[in-house]
């Protein structure tokens, strides 16, 4: 039995949701362009807007690639571009495995 997303996981996945929705209308994208360029059916679009977290991350990724938005999420999850993430790959990491 799975168990049920804790609530702030479920507002995280609201808010990004909404943002998803937020950079399509800045770019004046209708939502059949996106589902289109991300290949996904409009009800799914739907789920990834709304922050349904059953969507997959293929899905979630192929709709911010659809919106031009991939490259800055995959940035902002690299541990190298954060102090800590630096710092850490000093001590913690093989010199064959840091950059």
């Amino acid at each position: 039995m799975k168990r049920p997303s804790p609530a702030k996981t479920r507002r995280a996945a609201t808010q990004i949701g909404g943002y998803v929705l937020t950079w399509r209308k800045l770019q004046g994208l209708t939502a059949e362009q996106v589902c289109q360029r991300a290949g996904i059916s409009r009800p799914t679009l739907r789920k990834v807007e709304t922050g349904d977290p059953t969507v997959t991350l293929e899905t979630f990724l192929n709709v911010l690639r659809a919106l031009g938005r991939l490259d800055t999420v995959v940035d902002v999850l690299d541990p190298y571009e954060s102090e800590l993430g630096r710092a850490r790959a000093d001590t913690l990491l093989p010199e064959r495995v840091r950059r």
